[in-house]
């Protein structure tokens, strides 16, 4: 038996014989002040995190594309990287062949090792999509996967999220009743809310201190 299951075992023990206590958590003290119409969810979303510097924008499915590529020409970005095999990095390079002279496309493909250079000191910009967000923090949801790992969302400068508006949640209570956390929580969910920021040094504010200094959201609409 290992170190950490012997400590288990002896925690699982040590509630033999004991009653558990009632649950009385109240439900509606964490859900009902922060529950809103499917037309607040973005504008509250959006009040919280442009007031973290987040910069937000309103597009839709098939137009996008075409709004990041002129979002990096507006910021002068040489290159972003993108999940090439997940549908919006396979999106973004089929968008990219029909628009030659676009900023180059940096594909995650590889282990770090062979490129941690590059990554660290050349990758200006990086898009990755969302699970979700949440409209009472503020937050957006991020879910690494093998594909998008957490470097691409924090890394690079710049970082690009793409969200559904109908995956805004209201709050965090609804985020873990419908993902079922509680019967397992997921190793590297992040929660988001805005670029990197601190206040270690003379308890002033600075922002992109250790990660992207801008965040950049959009929002794809419903049709």
């Amino acid at each position: 038996m290992s170190a950490k299951q012997n400590i288990l075992a002896k925690l699982r023990n040590s509630l033999t014989g004991t009653t558990p206590v009632a649950d009385n958590f109240d439900v509606e003290l964490v859900t009902e002040p922060y529950t809103y119409t499917p037309e607040q969810r973005i504008s509250q979303l959006r009040k919280l995190m442009e007031a973290v510097h987040t910069e937000i924008h309103l597009t839709s499915r098939e137009g996008w594309p075409e709004l990041l590529a002129q979002l990096l020409r507006d910021r002068q970005l040489p290159s972003l990287l993108i999940a090439p095999t997940t549908p919006h990095g396979q999106r973004i390079t089929e968008h990219w062949a029909k628009n030659p002279g676009l900023p180059a496309l940096k594909a995650y493909n590889r282990p770090v090792e062979e490129w941690k250079a590059e990554l660290f000191n050349d990758t200006p910009a990086s898009l990755t999509t969302t699970l979700g967000a949440i409209a009472a923090t503020g937050s957006l949801i991020l879910w690494p996967t093998r594909e998008e790992p957490r470097l691409m969302s924090l890394v690079p400068p710049v970082h690009f999220a793409l969200l559904k508006a109908s995956e805004i949640r209201d709050n965090f209570y609804q985020v873990q009743q419908e993902f079922e956390w509680a019967q397992g929580m997921p190793t590297n969910a992040l929660l988001v809310s805005g670029p990197s920021k601190t206040a270690d040094i003379e308890q002033v504010l600075a922002y992109g201190a250790h990660g992207p200094k801008d965040l950049v959201v959009l929002i794809l609409e419903d049709q």
